[in-house]
């Protein structure tokens, strides 16, 4: 018979969690997709899988079905809160991954069943594509040299740095 202890243990809840990655072409555009399940512009990236894999595999393995790009390197550079009305707290890794070179951003292939198009935008116009809460995210990794923690996509009072 457990005891009162253990009958009273709960697991902690599942925190959804997503990786993306900011990866840029030789003139320094941004990489955005547009996904087909949802409106609007984003980057490359997604759910991280409950399996163990990390946030860092995750990224890359959603960027690679996303868009057939392999990522061999890359940088924390932003981790986030998202809050969803009615939902709980989502983590969002940010890695920035450097420039794609031309010949395999000229091979780029969209998943069908989840983006209907990608481009390189020039990030000012990136930023306004993007939804508020990811932009804000992608301008601050872009210029972070150590990783940021924000809480929904803002510097969260108090914390220094």
């Amino acid at each position: 018979m457990p005891s009162h202890h253990e009958a009273s243990y709960l697991p902690p809840p599942a925190v959804p969690v997503s990786c993306g990655a900011i990866l840029l072409d030789g003139q320094g555009k941004l990489l955005i997709v547009k996904p087909t399940y949802k409106s609007g512009w984003t980057i490359p990236g997604g759910s991280m899988e409950p399996d163990g894999e990390t946030p860092w595999d995750a990224c890359r393995r959603e960027v690679l079905e996303e868009t057939g790009l392999t990522v061999r390197r890359g940088r924390l550079v932003v981790i986030d809160t998202r809050p969803h009305a009615k939902r709980q707290l989502g983590l969002r890794f940010l890695f920035h991954c450097g420039t794609v070179a031309p010949a395999d951003a000229a091979g780029i292939v969209v998943q069908p069943d989840e983006l209907s198009e990608y481009r390189f935008a020039p990030v000012p116009e990136a930023l306004h594509l993007l939804r508020p809460a990811i932009s804000r995210r992608v301008e601050i990794g872009l210029q972070a040299r150590t990783c940021v923690y924000l809480e929904d996509g803002r510097r969260a009072p108090g914390l220094i740095g």
